[in-house]
C-alpha cells in the first residue's frame, strides 16, 4: 500500500514519513512499517536522515534524464534480444495489446494506455531477456513514481507517436531485426524522456 502510493505519486517528493503515522493510517503496527520503510529506502524511494526521518524522494530533471537515459539502454536491450527470441505467439499477444491500445485511443479512453503501455514494454523485455532483465527493466520503471494524471499518454498527439513508435517496434520485432528493435526502442523511450522534461 505505501509503495503503490508512492509510486502513484499519491504521496509525493518531498513527502516526510513518520513510521508511526503511516502505521496508524495503513491501521499496522510500527514495526512492519519500518521495515518498510528500510526497503523503500533501500530502492531508493525514501531517504532517510537520522533525527529527521524518511522522506519521499522528490525527482529533479537530472534524476529524470538518468532515469529516461537507463531505461532506453536496458529496454532497448531487451528489444534486441526479443528480436532474436519472440516466438509467433509472443507477437500474437503484443499485436492485440498494440490493437487494444489503438482502439482505445480511437475512443479517447486515453486513463489506461500508461499501464498498457507499461505492460508493452515489460512483456518485450521479459521476452528478450527471461532470466533477469524483464526483472531489471521493472526494478527501474518502479524507482520512479509518475503520477497517473501526469501521463504522456492523455496527450493524445503523444499517445499517437507512442502508438506509432510502438507499430515500428513490433515490425522490427517481426522481422527478427536486432539492431533495429533495439534502435526504435531506444529513440522512443529518450523521446519520453524529453517530453516529459518540457
Amino acid at each position: 500500500m505505501l509503495l503503490d502510493d508512492i509510486r502513484s505519486a499519491r504521496i509525493p517528493g518531498g513527502t516526510a514519513l513518520r513510521a508511526a503515522a503511516v502505521a496508524e493510517r495503513l491501521g499496522v503496527s510500527v514495526t512492519p512499517v519500518r521495515e518498510a520503510l528500510r526497503r523503500l529506502e533501500k530502492d531508493r524511494l525514501i531517504s532517510y536522515e537520522p533525527h529527521h526521518g524518511a522522506t519521499v524522494i522528490d525527482m529533479g530533471a537530472d534524476a529524470l534524464e538518468e532515469f529516461y537515459g537507463v531505461r532506453a539502454v536496458v529496454e532497448g536491450l531487451g528489444a534486441r534480444l526479443a528480436a532474436g527470441r519472440i516466438t509467433p505467439e509472443h507477437l500474437v499477444g503484443l499485436d492485440a495489446l498494440h490493437a487494444e491500445m489503438v482502439a482505445d485511443l480511437g475512443a479517447g479512453a486515453l486513463a489506461g494506455l500508461g499501464e498498457k503501455s507499461r505492460a508493452f514494454h515489460l512483456s518485450i523485455a521479459d521476452i528478450g531477456g527471461p532470466a533477469f532483465l524483464g526483472q531489471h527493466a521493472r526494478a527501474i520503471r518502479n524507482s520512479v513514481p509518475v503520477p497517473a494524471a501526469a501521463s504522456l499518454w492523455l496527450d493524445p498527439v503523444q499517445a499517437r507517436a507512442n502508438l506509432d513508435a510502438h507499430e515500428h517496434i513490433l515490425a522490427a520485432l517481426r522481422a527478427a531485426d536486432g539492431d533495429l528493435a533495439e534502435k526504435i526502442m531506444i529513440d522512443h523511450v529518450r523521446q519520453a524522456g524529453v517530453s516529459r522534461a518540457s
